[in-house]
């Protein structure tokens, strides 16, 4: 059956309505891709970590099941990552840097932040690891924990000022055993649904009718 001019009017109504709707999802998922999670975000290739204004490169290993491949944030396998932090600013080597990590045990999700975390009412029961305030001078960081359930996490670095009553903290969420799939979903879902309309108001289904009445 030939859409009539109404139907048609209102399939391309329709296509309009989803190619704004997958816009402002692409437009959504891009801006959470391009500005990362919580203390955790991609600068020229490059994964930082920002630990209040203090920076320091952030990278994680899986050496025993992924050689040396560089993760950022989401850890694929369920087994033993290490962390590793090289120092951007000099006044790290400074300072007292502790690193701890929670199970996300409140589903906040991405963008965690140390109010989140306050917010845990028995925070030594929702800790998985913890690597007690340490100074570095090398200009490195690093800690290593073997994971024994997939699951989302989250990170946190705290480092002292040395002289003054100051902390500085890093907060972040990562995924352990599998990406964050996120908004992709939604995404596929809206293109799925922008196609479908599209081949409609094109007269895909009066196409398919006849070509099945032929045969």
């Amino acid at each position: 059956m030939i859409p009539t001019p109404q139907q048609r009017v209102l399939l391309l109504n329709l296509r309009s309505v989803l190619s704004r709707m997958l816009l402002a999802t692409t437009l959504c998922l891009f801006a959470s891709t391009a500005v990362g999670h919580g203390g955790v975000a991609f600068e020229e290739d490059l994964c930082l970590i920002n630990i209040d204004f203090l920076q320091a490169h952030f990278t994680v290993y899986q050496p025993e099941t992924r050689a040396s491949r560089e993760y950022c944030e989401d850890i694929p396998d369920v087994s033993r990552a290490v962390f590793v932090m090289e120092y951007l600013h000099g006044f790290l080597q400074e300072m007292p840097v502790d690193f701890r990590i929670l199970r996300d045990i409140n589903e906040v999700g991405r963008y965690a932040s140390w109010e989140d975390v306050e917010a845990i009412a028995d925070l030594e029961a929702a800790t998985v690891y913890y690597e007690p305030y340490r100074i570095e001078t090398g200009g490195f960081y690093t800690a290593s924990h073997s994971f024994a359930k997939k699951g989302t996490y989250i990170g946190v670095v705290t480092a002292q000022h040395p002289s003054e009553d100051k902390t500085y903290r890093a907060v972040f969420y990562f995924q352990v055993g599998g990406a964050d799939w996120g908004t992709m979903p939604l995404f596929g879902l809206m293109l799925v649904l922008l196609q479908t309309g599209y081949w409609l108001s094109n007269g895909g289904l009066a196409r398919l009718k006849r070509r099945f009445a032929v045969q």
